[in-house]
């Protein structure tokens, strides 16, 4: 006998759950998939986590500055969805978040005070609490960021982090919480010591927050360099990459992060280097476009890797031969077309 699905006689209409045919759920929208390419999903939940002292702390700022500046994360990855973020650093006093991004800001000739970037002040934040997470609900409807970074979960608690249950119940507060305000939310996490991956299962804590995660970075130290993993639930993961931190010689002078190649087997990454081909063919297909081009359809055309692309138009973009406009790329005003 098939079983009946209950209709709105059977009960009153706030009683039912919403319910749609799976024909009539959304698309996904490709060009809405990402809000960091290809290091963080649109709206995506995840952990930025790695032991103490590995720039995890610089890493979180940086990509939070390249969605409110829509700049490149790390001078490598493109942000797909820029726009205001909300930070909370628990263990960085204000005037030292202020220093690290004005420094972040410095390489990318950007204006701190130009930029939608939130810094929670309060002296503490409890997700556990439910006083706190209402007070966090009204601050995210207010300011409708892109992204919330949290940093690091050890301070925004009072509950075992070995306790699944205690674990998991302030991770649905924070699924509840992206979902709500359609919002990417990256949480700063440890791993625990001498563990032997600082990858997911490598985190401090409840297995939870691996399987939690949408989006997860994991920096680890080897062979002096910071080398970072990226894992996504739904799309294939770019391969490992490095970090530099660059100072200056003065310690109290800004400082900024760059990445730089793929991880090889020998723990060392080349620069990323390009050969002069590519930038003449680029050159070519916007000289013979009749407008501006969008990075997919030069992607399409020239057959490379998305992320080689990127380096490409960034480099030739800082000598001045091609711009990105709204409708895409173009050569820039006094370009001259290349064969």
């Amino acid at each position: 006998m098939t079983e009946r699905v209950p209709s709105e006689s059977d009960a009153s209409a706030h009683d039912l759950l919403p319910v749609v045919l799976a024909r009539d759920l959304a698309d996904l929208d490709a060009n809405q998939r990402w809000l960091v390419e290809p290091l963080w999903a649109r709206a995506g939940v995840g952990i930025l986590g790695g032991a103490p002292k590995c720039h995890k702390s610089w890493i979180g700022l940086d990509l939070a500055l390249s969605v409110a500046s829509d700049t490149p994360c790390l001078g490598r990855f493109d942000v797909r969805d820029p726009g205001p973020v909300l930070l909370y650093l628990a263990e960085d006093a204000p005037a030292v978040v202020k220093q690290r991004l004005a420094g972040l800001c410095a390489p990318r000739h950007i204006d701190l005070g130009s930029l939608p970037i939130h810094v929670v002040t309060a002296p503490s934040l409890r997700l556990d609490l439910p006083h706190d997470q209402r007070r966090l609900h009204k601050t995210l409807a207010a300011i409708r960021p892109r992204l919330l970074v949290l940093d690091p979960f050890v301070r925004l608690h009072r509950i075992d982090e070995n306790s699944a249950a205690e674990v998991s119940a302030v991770l649905a507060f924070l699924r509840e919480v992206q979902r709500a305000h359609d919002t990417s939310v990256l949480v700063v996490h440890h791993s625990r010591k001498n563990a032997a991956s600082s990858a997911g299962q490598g985190l401090r804590g409840s297995g939870d927050f691996h399987a939690w995660t949408d989006s997860a970075l994991y920096v680890r130290r080897r062979r002096g360099e910071l080398v970072v993993t990226v894992e996504h639930r739904a799309a294939a993961a770019p391969e490992p990459f490095l970090v530099d931190l660059v100072t200056t010689e003065d310690p109290s002078g800004p400082a900024h992060l760059t990445a730089r190649g793929a991880e090889t087997d020998d723990g060392v990454a080349p620069a990323v280097t390009l050969a002069p081909d590519l930038h003449r063919r680029i050159l070519a297909d916007l000289a013979a476009a009749t407008g501006p081009l969008s990075r997919e359809a030069l992607r399409a055309a020239l057959r490379v890797r998305n992320d080689t692309l990127g380096v490409a138009l960034r480099q030739l973009e800082s000598s001045s031969s091609v711009e990105r406009t709204p409708r895409g790329w173009r050569l820039h005003d006094h370009s001259l077309p290349t064969p």
